[in-house]
């Protein structure tokens, strides 16, 4: 396996009562990249988020990163080795403060493992990674309890959960669905920043125009199928996808 492959999937199939939600997807992801998902509802991208990240078991097919079978692995083991997700829904922990809500992980096995357990002051490095995704350090908004947040602070906080983990790849799916067009601006250059320092980002997205301007390479499904994958700029021009996708005939 080449040392520059970060995750390979490898005919992933999931069916659920009949229905075919993944069929036989196999794609690579390599290190650095940023790579697009995209396809109408329905199409499988969660469910082939939630198989790769264990939340899923595949029926047949593996999931391996540099080297390791990640495809019966449980999520908090396959977080363990670096490989996080947001949710569609965010789901931080209501009761507890933006900062708090970083610390849980903080404290992780991970966290621990990679720091030799001298990472110092969690509050401070929470604080620095609010600040990186776009929290005011000097105000009172971290320390805000999640439930008081807007949609776009949430989904930053999401973000910043996974940062807390210190992973190499992130998993994000529909980060900019509900947010508006200046939320989703502020976002991009942070996406961006992510990506410069080493992390290899995989985007479900419905924004498709957004995704495009960070995408390397997109891949797209339907009815279960990856059905193409290549840049952004010869996806757009694919007939195949224009069928199946913007329903243009």
């Amino acid at each position: 396996m080449s040392e520059d492959l970060v995750l390979q999937v490898k005919g992933v199939h999931k069916s659920f009562g009949g229905v075919k939600a993944v069929d036989n997807v196999s794609f690579d992801v390599i290190k650095g990249e940023i790579l697009g998902i995209i396809g109408p509802n329905g199409s499988g991208k969660t469910t082939l988020v939630n198989l790769i990240t264990g939340f899923v078991k595949a029926d047949s097919g593996t999931v391996f990163s540099e080297g390791k079978n990640l495809t019966r692995l449980a999520p908090e083991k396959i977080a363990g080795l670096g490989i996080v997700r947001t949710f569609q829904i965010p789901r931080p922990y209501h009761s507890l403060s933006a900062i708090k809500n970083l610390v849980v992980p903080l404290y992780s096995s991970r966290i621990m493992r990679t720091t030799g357990g001298k990472l110092g002051d969690r509050d401070t490095v929470a604080l620095d990674i609010l600040e990186e995704i776009g929290f005011e350090r000097d105000v009172h908004v971290p320390y805000k309890l999640a439930s008081a947040f807007s949609e776009g602070y949430l989904k930053r906080l999401e973000l910043a959960r996974c940062l807390a983990l210190r992973p190499h790849v992130i998993i994000m799916d529909e980060l900019f669905s509900g947010l508006s067009v200046s939320e989703i601006a502020a976002m991009i250059p942070m996406i961006e920043r992510l990506q410069m320092n080493g992390i290899t980002i995989i985007m479900v997205e419905h924004r498709v125009k957004e995704l495009f301007q960070l995408a390397h390479k997109v891949m797209v499904m339907n009815f279960g199928e990856k059905i193409a994958e290549d840049a952004p700029e010869k996806i757009i021009k694919s007939e195949i996808v224009k069928q199946a996708y913007l329903g243009v005939t």
